[in-house]
C-alpha cells in the first residue's frame, strides 16, 4: 500500500506541473481538473506588486452657480470638476510625490488632476477642460462621493 500512495503522490505532482505549465503557457489565472477521483484546483495569486491603474476622465464639467443669480455673472466662467466614482481622493501619485496640481496651475484636456481609489484601484481621474485651477476642494486622503466637486477650474479668456 506503501508503494500505491507514492505512485498516486507523484501521478498528482505530475498533473500540478502540467497544470502550471499548461496555465503559464496560455496565460490563465485559474484551472481545475479531474483526473481518476483526484480533483486539483489551481489558482494564481496576484503577480502585481503595485496597484493596478485605471483612467477615467472627469465627468461633464458644470458651471458653480445657477444661472440667474446673483453670482452667476462671476461664476458662469468658473467650472467644477467633479469624481466620477466614489472613493478615496489622492492629490499625489505617491504620498512623497508633489500633487498632480495645485492652485494657480493652468491644466489642459486630459491631462491628471487627481487619483480616486476605490476597491484597491487607483483611478486617475482626468480633466475634460482647460484652465487655471482656482480652488482644491477636497483634502489629501479624504473620502469622496459619486458628483462630488473636487476642484474649480477657470477657463482660459
Amino acid at each position: 500500500m506503501d508503494k500505491r500512495l507514492k505512485s498516486s503522490e507523484r501521478e498528482a505532482f505530475r498533473l500540478i506541473e502540467e497544470m502550471l505549465q499548461l496555465m503559464e503557457s496560455r496565460g490563465l489565472v485559474e484551472l481545475e481538473m479531474e483526473h481518476q477521483g483526484l480533483r486539483i484546483r489551481l489558482k494564481k495569486a496576484s503577480t502585481s506588486p503595485t496597484p493596478q491603474v485605471v483612467e477615467y476622465v472627469a465627468g461633464i464639467p458644470q458651471p458653480i452657480a445657477p444661472p440667474g443669480s446673483a453670482k452667476a455673472a462671476e461664476d458662469t466662467h468658473r467650472i467644477v470638476i467633479k469624481s466620477p466614482m466614489v472613493g478615496t481622493f489622492y492629490r499625489a501619485p505617491a504620498p512623497d510625490a508633489p500633487p498632480f496640481v495645485e492652485i494657480g496651475h493652468d491644466i489642459e484636456v486630459g491631462q491628471v488632476v487627481c487619483i480616486v481609489e476605490a476597491m484597491k484601484l487607483m483611478n486617475e481621474i482626468k480633466s475634460e477642460v482647460a484652465g487655471r485651477i482656482t480652488e482644491v476642494l477636497v483634502d489629501n486622503g479624504a473620502p469622496v462621493e459619486f458628483g462630488q466637486p473636487l476642484f474649480v477650474v477657470e477657463p482660459p479668456q
